[in-house]
């Protein structure tokens, strides 16, 4: 349970707060709700960055990190549905695709392999995170609703390149663990034969 870990929790424990605050009747609601989420976006980078300058990249850590990302844009983009300034499909479209990417890598934690986020996902991330930032306010300005929904359909381009970047290295990694596997059984024979 190092620092970065601790910070990867810290971003899961703020999410009931964006939820509180969005639900609130208050014109400063948006505007705190946005504020949460930026914090929580911000641990993101930075449990990231404590974890390689220090050496402390844990299998914990890889894969709590892309869970708790996951929790907090679902969350932001379905409190954002609610206000209607996202169409449904899209937010089906991120749901799925995040729902298909954990359940590889739960399928490839349970073959102790651990499938860690690619460069295209971390792209996907950052526009999901202009994206709400902007649409969080999306009420205030026609202008914020706008940059929001543009990022939102450049973040939604992305998840789909990177859930095929996964796939395929799902299988790559899954072909090099039944080659693995053949090989020591083969090995095993040859011994055997052996003596």
């Amino acid at each position: 349970m190092n620092g970065p870990t601790k910070l990867t929790l810290l971003r899961i424990a703020l999410i009931p707060f964006i939820l509180i605050f969005s639900y609130m009747d208050s014109p400063w609601n948006s505007w705190v709700s946005l504020a949460i989420f930026l914090i929580a976006s911000l641990t993101d980078w930075l449990d990231g960055y404590l974890a390689r300058k220090n050496n402390q990249i844990t299998m914990l850590g890889k894969l709590l990190d892309p869970l708790a990302d996951k929790l907090l844009v679902l969350t932001a983009f379905l409190v954002i549905l609610e206000h209607r300034f996202v169409p449904a499909w899209l937010v089906i479209f991120m749901i799925g695709r995040e729902m298909a990417i954990t359940g590889l890598r739960a399928f490839l934690a349970a073959e102790r392999i651990v499938l860690a986020a690619g460069q295209t996902g971390k792209w996907k991330m950052t526009f999901q995170v202009i994206a709400l930032s902007f649409l969080f306010v999306g009420g205030v300005s026609d202008i914020f609703l706008k940059i929001g929904l543009y990022a939102a359909y450049a973040a939604l381009l992305l998840s789909l390149v990177s859930a095929y970047l996964y796939v395929a290295k799902f299988w790559a990694l899954l072909g090099e663990k039944i080659m693995a596997e053949q090989n020591q059984k083969g090995s095993q024979k040859h011994g055997q034969s052996d003596r």
